[in-house]
């Protein structure tokens, strides 16, 4: 392994990582869309009146957020097909990384519909709505704003843990520079590379949430 940089090799890889980077954007983007609905679909779970539903979903979040993300795609990829499921390292890499994540997002909701005050709860009661018109028209659109701070995190947060997605073959960027090193016996430039790339979508991401946030605060007047 040498460690004198070679920019002649460096702008030989680049287009193969840059190519790479559209996968990982993609598989970033498609987990985190899992995540955001699905833990939506949890949080709502967690305020049923059926006490044996809000039980389980609680647990199961608790599991979620208590276990490794490395184990959950090992468990889905490998231990799916001992239970008849099947699926292509792409499909198990987003199932897995949208449960997970949607575990976390699934507090940020909970924090959210929590902050709304119960005066709103209250006021739609009065007017006799029901609970889907409650959560669709006052709760969640009150709810949301004050948890696009988390959601923003967790975007970024995915987007750094699609690597983890190598571990079965998925031909995400650190797998690629892996492979690229492999090849070479030179992993300096590659996983260099890597982390200029990360770090040149995570800050743009994480301003660009910044920006969103305040701009829907202002609109609200919050």
């Amino acid at each position: 392994m040498r460690f004198d940089w070679d920019w002649e090799f460096t702008f030989e890889i680049l287009p193969r990582l840059l190519a790479a980077t559209v996968n990982t954007l993609i598989a970033a983007g498609l987990g985190y869309a899992i995540a955001v609905v699905l833990g939506l679909v949890f949080a709502l779970a967690q305020r049923t009146p059926v006490r044996s539903l809000t039980f389980t979903v609680r647990e199961v979040v608790e599991f979620i957020r208590s276990t490794p993300l490395v184990l959950q795609i090992f468990f889905v990829f490998y231990v799916g097909p001992q239970f008849g499921v099947r699926l292509s390292p792409w499909t198990a890499g987003m199932i897995a990384i949208g449960l997970h994540y949607s575990a976390y997002l699934s507090e940020v909701y909970r924090g959210g519909i929590e902050a709304v005050p119960k005066g709103q709860w209250e006021a739609c009661r009065a007017l006799n709505m029901s609970t889907r018109d409650t959560y669709l028209r006052i709760v969640i659109p009150q709810a949301l704003p004050p948890s696009i701070a988390g959601m923003g995190n967790y975007l970024v947060g995915i987007f750094k843990d699609t690597p983890m997605l190598s571990v079965i073959g998925v031909a995400e960027l650190l797998h690629t520079a892996n492979a690229i090193g492999s090849e070479n016996y030179r992993f300096l430039e590659p996983y260099t590379l890597v982390g200029i790339i990360f770090l040149a979508i995570s800050l743009p991401a994480a301003g660009f949430v910044r920006l969103f946030e305040a701009r829907v605060r202002r609109k609200l007047g919050l």
